[in-house]
């Protein structure tokens, strides 16, 4: 029998504020930086606007000024709205990447401390499209090795268990087969 896969939906953006905010700011300054970086270019006049002029009619008279100066409002507007459409998309961008690398890692911490408490029949799982599909799957192939290995060594202790049973051993022997037996059951979930 077949057991499928659970799908795993989104339920919140937000998993780990703290993470997810600092990610989303830190591509936000960039893209603020270099917002800046274009209007000082432009208000210092680099890239061979520096010794220009440009002439213009200004309220009904012709204006002559430095090419940068002319411009800047210009660019100035330009980069605002730029950067504020630009801003809201990278937020947006930002906060669904983030989302596929919070979200696993939350993830990832509750299931880990469900096997740390002993219960090795957890199976870690991600959503399709998630970060980390890799490490998902090393782990859930390691967490299948310790389940098979403790499973083998109880199934030793319960087979010794018999054998010093049949052999008439010393009640002492048999109790602490068993005693190992039972710490091996309370211990884990296998």
């Amino acid at each position: 029998m077949m057991t499928s896969k659970p799908t795993l939906t989104r339920r919140k953006y937000f998993i780990d504020p703290a993470f997810q905010t600092r990610f989303i700011v830190t591509f936000l300054l960039v893209l603020v930086f270099g917002a800046c970086l274009s209007v000082a270019f432009t208000w210092f006049g680099w890239f061979g606007g520096a010794d220009t002029l440009t002439s213009n009619y200004d309220s009904g008279g012709l204006v002559i000024k430095k090419t940068s100066l002319a411009i800047l409002p210009s660019v100035v507007w330009t980069t605002l709205v730029t950067t504020c459409v630009l801003g809201l998309l990278v937020w947006i961008v930002t906060l669904l990447v983030s989302h596929k690398i919070a979200g696993p890692m939350y993830r990832f911490e509750r299931d880990l401390r469900d096997i740390a408490a002993g219960n090795l029949q957890k199976k870690i799982g991600i959503r399709n499209g998630d970060q980390f599909a890799d490490m998902v799957s090393s782990l859930n192939a390691m967490v299948g090795s310790f389940n098979e290995k403790l499973t083998g060594l109880s199934g030793k202790l319960e087979r010794l268990e018999a054998k010093a049973q049949a052999l008439n051993s010393p009640q002492a022997l048999i109790d602490e087969i068993q005693e190992c037996r039972q710490s091996l059951r309370d211990e884990f979930r296998l």
